[in-house]
């Protein structure tokens, strides 16, 4: 079966942990070209040399995506120099989750999460679409969250991903026209897997709410494909069902 991304070039932010991780490598195992890119050099060299040694194609580039217009146009241009003056997929993952409530959250924290989480990528994206379009071809996909349609008391976090996937049909409506396909992955609960990979001792209904980060790679791997070609501007939940299906929340045993 050939791989689903040969000869592709992606951009991966926030690769270099948990979900952007899983999806930087399953990227690599498909044959793109992936620059891996996060604030962590140990961390990011850490998952290239993950990719090189599967076999495939990766770098790093280090990048503090804090919101600014600069910061976003420098890491577009510095992966367009490593992957050969093209960026095919882009996949808007950096983010940051605040502890803090309505309440206690004060001016700076609301700026800085909306940097990270609205502004990073809306400037990344406004540096890397249009010359996607002007190739007539591309694919970005951008992480939304479950908590953006299924209200929790996280305010502040829920209404950027909310922001994030409003910007997914707004984009698909603007770049789609030319060849570019804009998508969002809604994320549920997504867990670290224990370290053999295994989930044993797992109450299957528990196993159905908890994800891991490859049940979203796979979700990206899709939609960065040509198997998505007629996918434009839609969610993707990737949620165990958390956001449609109700009975789940009285499925797990009671506590003794």
């Amino acid at each position: 079966m050939p791989a689903r991304l040969e000869g592709k070039a992606a951009l991966v932010t926030g690769a270099t942990s948990n979900i952007g991780r899983a999806i930087a490598v399953a990227f690599g195992a498909e044959g793109a070209h992936v620059v891996v890119s996060g604030r962590s050099l140990e961390r990011g060299e850490a998952v290239v040399e993950q990719i090189r040694a599967a076999g495939g194609r990766a770098d790093f580039v280090s990048a503090n995506l804090d919101g600014s217009a600069k910061a976003s146009a420098d890491l577009a241009t510095e992966a367009r120099r490593v992957l050969g003056d093209r960026i095919d997929i882009l996949v808007n993952n950096a983010g940051i989750f605040p502890r803090s409530t309505t309440a206690t959250t004060d001016e700076a924290t609301f700026d800085e999460v909306y940097a990270v989480n609205v502004k990073a990528p809306y400037f990344l994206t406004a540096a890397i679409a249009p010359v996607m379009a002007e190739a007539g071809q591309g694919a970005i996909i951008n992480l939304g969250s479950w908590i953006a349609r299924l209200g929790i008391a996280s305010a502040l976090y829920s209404s950027t991903k909310g922001a994030v996937e409003t910007l997914t049909r707004a984009w698909a409506a603007e770049f789609g026209p030319a060849g570019v396909r804009v998508n969002a992955i809604s994320p549920g609960v997504i867990r670290t897997p224990n370290p053999d990979g295994s989930d044993s001792g797992r109450h299957p209904a528990e196993q159905m709410m908890l994800g891991t980060p490859d049940a979203i790679a796979h979700a990206a791997v899709y939609l960065a494909s040509d198997e998505a070609a007629f996918v434009h501007g839609t969610v993707i939940d990737v949620d165990g069902g958390r956001t449609t299906v109700a009975v789940i929340a009285t499925s797990l045993p009671r506590p003794g």
